[in-house]
């Protein structure tokens, strides 16, 4: 009836009549004479002209009027919605207002009705009264035809159907819905406001970080790194001797050739410039970037120098040049040292496209495939020329290390992997596939003989389970270290003196962490000894001292020419068998003269396999950690008393393996600000405890609650700052202790980290306290299976 006549006149009317009503606020159809009402004024529409997009949803009053039991429906459920709008994220609210705006009922009257309403309800209400609308008496359905759905509808149809599909998978189970949801929510809301009004506020950000982390989450940047750590230690290990199955690398870095000096910047000899090869003012300049460092001055290291200059130099060259105190270096040495400033001084676009060259080369060099797993390299760059410096006065310091050339090189790589390519024009000098070590590059060091390597970095798999063993063992002798001991008193005795000499070092060497020390060529290395190695000369011999008894009195040079000194009381007996060993020797002589590294090591493996000096030092290290920690942690102090703690534990190892350092050059300033900082402190204290004082008074005068909510301000002020100077002043007392002590070797080498990773877990400290951001890389291992009760 009226759906047919309807249809077809709209098809005739479109060919002769067109108008836009795309800037219109409604459009109503009158059936009784099929024109369209736009604003109250009959109009005729050409439906061929698709510009009508969507129909505006009129105001809520009217959409109702007709239909009382759908508006008290709709007013019933918007009051439960208003009632748990305080409760759900407005993300919620803004979909449902969509969700209503969405859900358009088409209906026609008999006589002069409206053919469309827009009746905003939801869905439900849609689905449960849908009969009841298609029955009321006065209405019937309008059935589309094809042509209809063409001209105005189709569009609208679809999207309102995504929409739909949309606000139902967001808001059918409100109530279940889970907290990871909750915060993406959270985060979207947080990011449209940002984008409205430019930066986050802290707030903003602090609470869309708390929700984050209550749910475990983490940045993208922190959560690729967990993703990427590659979890070995749950991995079934390879047999005996295997380190990996599969190697990939790009090879070695080499350091970029010379750049010649310009022409301005020239080298005199005795007052007169002298032009320079190319090689002999590479070598030449070597010398005049340390001009004003304390080498130069060493005769030694001039002496080194001056002979491998000439072995680079012309002949011309070295008949011209002689003498090097006629030398002059100077202008060279300006040329560099504004070339270093330069280089600090450069501008922030300069630095950044520095740091991505960088970058781009440590992407390419810097990282390999190891077992199919991504691990980065230690060190990947070739050690560029330069004069070799040492420790101490070593005899070598100032000689020339000379370029390294691919020749020089071995590659390790296996045999499936793409085998690095060398630079243009050179050859590798060897390539293998040993599987049994752990180095990828290698190649020999021309001033000590010594073969140098590339291999992981410290957080590798290689290295971690090199550590892992390493406290496996220490832990393992644990269970036997006191039937050694006894083994070793009763040797002090023995008729042999080869076996009484064993017995007295490995005495030292458990009591005082001696390292066993190796057998040196004289003349080629700097004169550091060990335990075996020592000689007459770095030990007295003192009945009493200092009001003990049976002192021995150390003193030489350690590992790195680092001086060892320490007076120790012993057992007799161990003080009377040093006398022997010293009787009818000079200085020069050694003390334990029938011993040496490869005996001791032989008798030790005998003892406990995989028994070494080094064992017995990371098992003294690590069971003395434990032990302070027991007895200078109190679990009711504050976190900077127990990091003070800790680090009192770690320093009783670190002098224990003689771990020094020199004092840092900026150590007196730093102390001096940090006292200032606790004199400002402490005067803020002062003030605030005053300032307590007075409202106290006055709050007891006058008994007026806002007073009494004044003083818990400044009691809780004062707290704080009192909190403050004590943190400062336990800074102030570590650092001091810290001076000359060297923290970082003992923690990094010879602890075990598990026993500070349950200590944390125990005290409730952070780890971030005791380990930094590469400290725990390099010790996942510990941290991921370390239990609160783990015992060394």
């Amino acid at each position: 009836m009226a759906p047919e006549s309807f249809s077809k006149k709209y098809s005739n009317q479109s060919k002769n009549k067109k108008t836009n009503v795309d800037d219109h606020d409604s459009i109503k159809v009158t059936p009784s004479d099929e024109l369209f009402h736009i604003n109250n004024e009959e109009v005729d529409v050409d439906f061929s002209n698709k510009k009508i997009k969507r129909l505006k949803r009129p105001r809520e009053e009217d959409s109702f009027s007709d239909f009382p039991e759908i508006r008290l429906k709709h007013e019933a459920k918007k009051k439960k919605l208003e009632k748990n709008s305080k409760k759900q994220p407005k993300q919620i609210k803004s979909l449902k207002k969509k969700k209503r705006s969405l859900s358009k009922i088409r209906t026609a009257t008999n006589e002069g009705s409206e053919l469309a309403s827009v009746l905003p309800v939801e869905k439900a209400d849609v689905e449960e009264n849908e009969q009841q609308w298609k029955c009321s008496p006065g209405m019937i359905s309008v059935k589309e035809e094809d042509e209809d759905m063409d001209f105005c509808t189709k569009n609208f149809e679809a999207k309102r159907s995504r929409k739909e599909e949309e606000y139902d998978d967001f808001v059918s189970k409100p109530k279940q819905k889970s907290q990871e949801n909750m915060t993406d929510t959270m985060s979207k809301n947080l990011t449209s406001k940002g984008k409205n009004k430019g930066k986050k506020s802290k707030k903003e950000q602090r609470s869309l970080k708390k929700v984050k982390a209550e749910n475990g989450q983490t940045s993208g940047s922190k959560q690729k790194e967990e993703d990427e750590c590659w979890r070995w230690w749950e991995e079934d290990q390879y047999e005996d001797g295997v380190k990996w199955k599969f190697l990939e690398h790009a090879g070695p870095f080499f350091p970029p050739a010379y750049e010649p000096l310009p022409k301005d910047v020239k080298f005199f000899y005795d007052g007169q410039p002298v032009a320079l090869s190319l090689e002999a003012e590479e070598v030449a300049g070597f010398f005049a970037h340390m001009l004003n460092h304390e080498y130069t001055t060493k005769e030694i290291f001039r002496c080194n120098f001056f002979n491998d200059w000439r072995k680079v130099m012309t002949e011309d060259e070295k008949m011209k040049i002689a003498d090097l105190n006629k030398c002059d270096f100077t202008e060279m040495a300006n040329y560099f040292t504004a070339k270093t400033e330069a280089r600090k001084n450069c501008s922030k676009e300069e630095k950044q496209k520095i740091k991505e060259v960088n970058q781009k080369i440590t992407d390419q060099f810097g990282y390999c495939l190891m077992d199919h797993h991504r691990e980065k390299i230690g060190n990947f760059r070739i050690e560029p020329p330069g004069l070799f410096r040492g420790r101490g006065e070593h005899p070598k310091q100032g000689k020339l290390k000379k370029r390294v050339q691919p020749e020089d090189v071995i590659i390790n790589c296996s045999k499936d992997s793409k085998i690095p390519e060398p630079p243009f024009g050179h050859k590798w000098k060897e390539v293998r596939h040993d599987n049994t070590v752990t180095w990828l590059t290698s190649w020999t060091d021309n001033v000590q003989g010594s073969c140098k390597y590339i291999m992981l970095s410290a957080n590798s798999k290689l290295k971690g389970q090199k550590d892992w063993e390493k406290y496996e063992v220490a832990r393992k002798l644990k269970s036997c270290v006191d039937e050694i001991r006894a083994n070793y008193r009763h040797d002090w005795k023995s008729k042999l003196m080869s076996i009484r000499q064993r017995a007295v070092a490995l005495y030292f060497i458990d009591k005082l962490a001696l390292r066993a020390g190796t057998e040196k060529e004289e003349g080629e290395t700097a004169d550091t000894v060990g335990c075996c190695s020592l000689r007459v000369e770095h030990i007295k011999l003192h009945p009493e001292l200092d009001g003990k008894c049976n002192v021995v009195e150390f003193d030489f040079l350690g590992k790195d020419s680092i001086r060892y000194y320490n007076k120790v009381p012993v057992k007799k007996t161990v003080f009377k068998n040093l006398k022997l060993f010293m009787e009818n020797k000079d200085g020069e002589d050694d003390l334990f003269d029938k011993l040496n590294t490869t005996l001791l090591n032989k008798h030790l493996q005998s003892l406990m396999p995989g028994l070494s000096a080094k064992v017995f030092r990371t098992y003294n290290a690590s069971i003395t950690l434990q032990e302070q920690l027991q007895v200078l942690t109190d679990k009711s102090s504050s976190i900077p008393e127990k990091i003070l703690a800790y680090n009192r534990a770690n320093r009783a190892v670190a002098i224990l393996c003689n771990h020094q350092r020199a004092p840092p050059k900026t150590f007196e300033q730093s102390m001096t600000n940090l006292n200032t900082k606790i004199a400002s402190r402490k005067e803020q204290c002062a003030i605030a405890k005053k300032e307590l004082r007075e409202a106290k008074k006055e709050a007891e005068a006058t008994k007026d609650q806002k007073l009494q909510m004044i003083v818990e301000k400044k009691r809780k002020a004062y707290k704080r700052c009192k909190e403050g100077v004590m943190k400062l002043m336990l800074q102030a007392t570590d650092r001091q202790e810290n001076k000359q002590v060297a923290l970082g070797t003992s923690k990094l080498n010879y602890l075990d980290p598990r026993i500070s990773v349950a200590w944390c877990k125990n005290t409730e400290v952070p780890l971030e306290k005791i380990y930094n951001k590469s400290q725990k890389q390099k010790f996942a291992w510990a941290i991921d299976m370390t239990a609160p009760d783990f015992v060394f």
